[in-house]
């Protein structure tokens, strides 16, 4: 069975295609690649439907850098059919302590979910807590789609320390329109060729030979966020567009959002 329930520190860095080839050849002695690679001997797409509130109440809060923040998202491997199953999972943070909990359900049971806040009937493929906690998020927030986000990923567990993760994402990838999974994984590139995105995902601290190569190499955390990246890119790209202020507003003015109604798009 998938694990449904991670909790985690992770770190972040970008880096560009020589120290990508450089920490490549350094964990090939530590680490192994992950089962979904093995099977294509290529990368993998992971896609995403992220969900906010009209007023992007919860991407706006975690561009605060709050102490804690949590975001709900739809999340499949390839594109799916509507009959395919998929992972409705909540994700949370505190401090820089992960903390991901997903359930799986059909596609279109997922829509239904997300869409009217009732929980579908329960079946054996379903974490149970997980639905309830779903359901306790969607009545705390009114919730819709707002992103589709995907990404191809190449990841790595550690040959004597499973607990130790190492992703490398490419072509990232978004749009704010056709917020469905099964309509494809097209979208607009969110960082420039050459650059990736490197994640140490790990239940406590990393290994010392890990420190090590990342010290040696002048490899950096730093903070990014796919979600709040592209996020602040559309807020300037409508701003630089001079986009009229009740298509763009939703982004910036939480207060005034309640006199509009939802069908506004931008």
């Amino acid at each position: 069975m998938a694990i449904e329930v991670f909790n985690r520190y992770e770190g972040k860095y970008l880096l560009d295609d020589t120290a990508f080839e450089k920490v490549q050849n350094i964990l090939y002695d530590y680490m192994e690649l992950d089962e979904y690679n093995k099977k294509t001997n290529s990368f993998y797409t992971i896609s995403n439907i992220y969900y906010d509130t009209f007023d992007n109440q919860l991407i706006r809060h975690s561009l605060s850098k709050p102490k804690y923040k949590e975001k709900l998202r739809m999340r499949a491997y390839g594109v799916p059919s509507l009959e395919d199953k998929v992972y409705l999972e909540i994700k949370k943070k505190v401090n820089r302590l992960v903390n991901k909990r997903r359930t799986k359900l059909i596609l279109t049971e997922a829509y239904k979910f997300a869409e009217t806040g009732k929980k579908p009937e329960y079946k054996a493929y379903m974490n149970k807590q997980v639905l309830n906690e779903i359901e306790y998020l969607l009545k705390k927030h009114i919730l819709m789609p707002k992103l589709y986000l995907a990404y191809d990923r190449k990841a790595y567990f550690g040959i004597n320390n499973r607990d130790l993760r190492i992703t490398f994402d490419t072509n990232i990838r978004s749009r704010r329109t056709d917020l469905r999974l099964e309509l494809g994984d097209y979208g607009e590139r969110l960082l420039d060729d050459g650059i990736w995105l490197m994640e140490v995902k790990a239940e406590k601290s990393i290994p010392l030979w890990l420190s090590k190569m990342l010290s040696e190499h002048k490899i950096f955390r730093t903070s990014f966020s796919k979600y709040g990246t592209e996020y602040k890119k559309t807020i300037m790209r409508k701003k630089m567009e001079g986009a009229e202020e009740d298509c763009w507003m939703q982004y910036l003015i939480p207060q005034l959002a309640q006199h509009y109604p939802l069908k506004v798009r931008c």
